[in-house]
């Protein structure tokens, strides 16, 4: 595996030199850039497209949080922070993991252990060619399986560090991020949110919601919401 690119986000001088010495015992990974504010991080992010960053929440005028939203593809995230009533968010955002201030060495190299495979294993998924709507997929949930169509899911949904996947009367949870599973889904497939995929041919329902918002019924009675950003993106895509 090719040296993994690595970004810090963080308005402490002293926590990012903190950051790189953990770092240095961890040679696969290489600091490309450093950002000491949101508005810097983003346009770094989008010039140099690190395969992961190292994320501070807490920064002034706009948070880690914000920066996520901006971006349009997000690299592998390990939120750093002083905070820990930010962790339950932090995993809505699809963060790989959450390291508190200061950070612990052995627990920084537990990260790291972790997040070498689950790299390498990203890098092949995204090398593979993108599913279409026939592909069958195979989806194990403890002792249930299921030979599925892609076609008949309804509703991918992050929960936690799970994905719940609607199909017919079945919701089981697979242990995959919903950005692993977005980068192989067909144009038939749709982010409304962070958290939400639909199927588009499954929409029963669309209504203008607060806010230049959307809702969508599904012909599972699933109703979901768009994100604004989202919104504006269905209609230019579907002429809505």
């Amino acid at each position: 595996m090719s040296k993994i690119t690595a970004i810090i986000v963080e308005d402490s001088r002293l926590a990012r030199v903190e950051l790189k010495e953990l770092l240095k015992n961890h040679q696969k990974i290489e600091v490309i850039a450093e950002a000491e504010n949101v508005d810097k991080a983003y346009k770094l992010i989008k010039e140099k497209k690190p395969t992961l960053i190292f994320l501070d929440i807490n920064m002034p005028e706009k948070n880690g949080f914000d920066l996520l939203e901006m971006l349009d593809k997000i690299p592998v995230v390990v939120f750093t922070t002083a905070y820990d009533q930010y962790a339950i968010k932090s995993f809505e955002y699809n963060a790989f993991d959450y390291l508190l201030k200061p950070i612990n060495k052995d627990r920084f190299a537990k990260t790291i252990t972790k997040l070498l495979p689950f790299l390498e294993e990203k890098t092949k998924e995204e090398k593979t060619k993108t599913l279409t709507e026939t592909s069958q997929l195979f989806i194990k949930e403890g002792e249930k399986c299921w030979m599925i169509i892609l076609k008949e899911i309804t509703l991918f949904e992050i929960m936690g560090n799970y994905t719940r996947v609607y199909f017919k009367n079945e919701k089981p949870l697979i242990y995959k991020s919903l950005n692993q599973i977005e980068a192989q889904l067909p144009a038939s497939f749709f982010r409304v949110n962070r958290q939400q995929i639909i199927n588009l041919k499954e929409i029963q329902k669309v209504t203008p919601w607060f806010n230049g918002k959307l809702k969508i019924l599904l012909n599972n009675a699933v109703e979901v919401e768009t994100s604004r950003r989202q919104a504006l993106k269905f209609r230019q895509e579907l002429g809505f």
